[in-house]
């Protein structure tokens, strides 16, 4: 740099001389003038020098080493798949990543070394520490903390390098992974059914300890959620008591026994509550339906025309295999004078006469005909 600034101060000073020259020789200088410039093309440059040195000082030792040093010579190996220890036991993580180095420069009785081995040591020391501290279920985020805390170049601990590794990677085998996803999602079952457990034993405790403690609570609750139906409450005291006295594993009280309906077969002290069995319905018979048919049609009891309908729809019932209900319609609606015990007919009411038949015979009668049709003839 030096030789460099002055070989530029001299062609510089050779240049002005010229010029200088140059203009004398135009001008017609005098002697005297000639000489002058002369000393100020020897003293000129002499002075800039000087002037240079004094401005620019002695450079450092260590900026003229660091112009001098050799270029460190970094190298890189792969390592692919190396199991590292997590915080469960069995649960391993496998690394994968590019280890970086550069050696350290070292006496020369130095024993020969491999560097690729000892920067894969180092880089496999730091990330272990890192591992072994780490839950298996969080290797996404690990991956992340480790490449950071990797990503410096320190020293291994012999001092012959320095090391880093880029590219890292690190993940569970598939069959840990597996088991991991089963274990967390019989985890949330198990906090499921937890929580429903806590939910059902709550909802017992309210209802054994509070609600169903007496009939006198159960009333009050029962109130409460039916505050605008007191006569429901109030019905319902006889089926409250006995819950309550279910619940508790006791009898019925005394005074309130006669609030719960038991059966005539039940002992007194039973304490259940059963629910009287509903009337029978009466049975309608053939008769009954006709004489329904007979008031909607306005034919009234004394109305002649009921005993005639009568007497013509029990000879079809009893052309149909019903002699039964052929007997019970002449006994319902035949006059009583005209009946007698062997079902046949004779009376005479009016001028009219009963045949064998169940047929009313006189001046009009009347006789069914195949089609169900009723045909009169004089």
């Amino acid at each position: 740099m030096t030789t460099g600034c002055r070989t530029t101060t001299a062609f510089l000073t050779v240049l002005c001389g010229l010029l200088l020259t140059i203009v004398g020789l135009a001008q017609h200088w005098p002697g005297w003038a000639w000489a002058t410039l002369a000393v100020l093309l020897l003293l000129g440059p002499a002075a800039a020098f000087k002037v240079a040195s004094l401005r620019r000082g002695s450079l450092p030792v260590d900026f003229e080493e660091q112009l001098t040093a050799a270029p460190v010579d970094r190298r890189e190996h792969h390592v692919s798949r190396v199991a590292l220890p997590s915080r469960w036991d069995d649960y391993d993580f496998v690394f994968s990543a590019t280890v970086r180095w550069y050696l350290v420069e070292a006496p020369g009785n130095d024993p020969v070394l491999n560097p690729a081995g000892l920067a894969v040591e180092a880089v496999l020391d730091r990330a272990r520490a890192v591992t072994e501290q780490r839950e298996p279920s969080r290797a996404s985020l690990v991956q992340h903390e480790l490449s950071g805390a990797l990503s410096t170049m320190r020293p291994d601990p012999t001092g012959h390098l320095h090391a880093m590794a880029e590219d890292v990677t690190l993940t569970l085998a598939q069959h840990d992974q597996e088991r991991l996803d089963k274990l967390a999602e019989v985890r949330k079952d198990q906090a499921v059914w937890e929580h429903q457990r806590k939910y059902e034993q709550s909802k017992r405790q309210y209802l054994g300890e509070d609600v169903l403690k007496d009939t006198g609570s159960a009333v009050v609750w029962w109130l409460a959620k039916n505050d605008e139906h007191v006569e429901r409450t109030v019905a319902d005291l006889g089926l409250l008591a006995q819950l309550t006295s279910a619940a508790n594993d006791t009898d019925v009280p005394e005074r309130l026994r006669e609030l719960v309906w038991q059966q005539p077969d039940e002992p007194a002290d039973a304490g259940l509550l059963t629910e009287p069995e509903a009337p029978a319905e009466p049975r309608h018979t053939a008769a009954d339906h006709l004489a329904g048919f007979f008031d909607a049609m306005g034919f009234t009891g004394e109305d002649d025309r009921r005993t005639m309908l009568a007497a013509m729809i029990s000879e079809l019932v009893k052309g149909q295999d019903r002699p039964e209900t052929a007997e019970d319609l002449l006994r319902r609606f035949a006059p009583p004078a005209a009946y007698t015990s062997n079902g046949s007919d004779r009376g005479e009411d009016d001028g009219q006469r009963t045949d064998h038949s169940g047929g009313v015979g006189s001046n009009d009668a009347a006789r069914p005909h195949g089609d169900g049709l009723l045909e009169a003839r004089p």
